[in-house]
């Protein structure tokens, strides 16, 4: 079977605030989530096949994970199950500007189990766009089955897609966390990247600047997206530069999932228009479909069940053009 992306990395349940109990305690309900999963289910949400890589504990949350995932369409035969550790938690508190703060239960986790063995080489072969974060780049054995994936992609000639996603508290030392964002960058044609991120990798907070670092040390980047949150999103491919703000509606809950819809909005696009001679006028309408889609499932809790539709993603593009 061919598949339009296939994504490499972690699923794991985040625990959001859903308010208080009785007895004034705080009441947390479990969100399946995981950066390349979300990415996958809102490419299944617009019509893509999609298809998962990694490894979940074999229990209650890891059975939950994989029925999640068939429920939204995306093939799951590239998920395994271990046997003695446990799936992935993160507990995320939201403050009122909708910003997030993770705990994560990670040491180890399911998902840092993945061992080359365990790519299935037949699901990469057959895949447009592999997909992969630097989650899957924290520790061994993961790490090298992420390299082992990203190899096979490339041999296959897929388009290879990377989202550094740092969370610094998955991280031992942060100076190795950089060397494996570098690593992911020089892999990619298209990045998604955000604005803390790309200070972090440039030392600049002048995203121009630090757009331009990036692309003259990493040449095989085709496609540099800057995603500043509220302040909305920027584009740079083949010389052009764009910027469009953010769709600031109302209804913000939590911005879980967000970067991970803007970043599935934009490998769909790229189905559909490939890579060569995007102009200003065609990443504009890249970033205005994908900053629509980020906005709506803003306006939910979790992400994996809370990705929007199609026709949700025209109706706010046709009442705020």
């Amino acid at each position: 079977m061919m598949f339009d992306v296939a994504a490499l990395g972690e699923m794991l349940i985040d625990f959001t605030e859903n308010g208080v109990s009785e007895q004034g305690n705080p009441i947390f309900e479990a969100n399946p989530g995981g950066a390349p999963c979300n990415v996958l289910a809102m490419l299944q949400k617009l019509g893509r096949k999609t298809a998962f890589i990694g490894k979940v504990g074999n229990d209650a949350f890891g059975r939950m994970l994989r029925q999640t995932g068939e429920s939204a369409g995306i093939d799951m035969g590239g998920l395994t199950a271990d046997q003695r550790v446990h799936t992935t938690l993160a507990f995320v508190q939201t403050a009122p500007d909708g910003d997030r703060d993770f705990s994560f239960y990670r040491d180890p986790g399911a998902d840092m189990m993945l061992a080359p063995e365990d790519v299935p080489q037949s699901l990469i072969e057959n895949a447009k766009i592999f997909h992969f974060g630097t989650l899957s780049l924290t520790s061994e054995p993961v790490r090298a089955a992420t390299v082992k994936a990203v190899a096979l992609a490339r041999r296959a000639g897929a388009v290879i897609s990377f989202d550094p996603n740092l969370r610094p508290p998955l991280w031992r030392d942060m100076y190795v966390a950089k060397a494996m964002i570098a690593w992911g960058l020089a892999q990619a044609e298209v990045v998604k990247i955000a604005d803390n991120e790309l200070q972090f990798m440039t030392d600049q907070d002048h995203f121009d600047t630090g757009a331009a670092m990036l692309l003259a040390e990493y040449p095989n980047i085709r496609l540099l997206n800057v995603t500043a949150g509220a302040d909305g999103s920027y584009a740079y491919s083949n010389g052009h530069k764009v910027y469009v703000p953010a769709f600031r509606l109302g209804g913000t809950v939590e911005t879980t999932g967000a970067g991970d819809t803007f970043c599935a909005c934009v490998l769909d696009y790229i189905l559909d228009r490939g890579l060569n001679g995007l102009g200003a006028d065609e990443l504009t309408a890249m970033l205005r479909f994908a900053n629509a889609a980020a906005y709506l499932v803003t306006t939910k809790k979790g992400a994996i069940r809370s990705m929007p539709e199609r026709e949700q993603i025209d109706e706010i593009l046709r009442k705020n053009p």
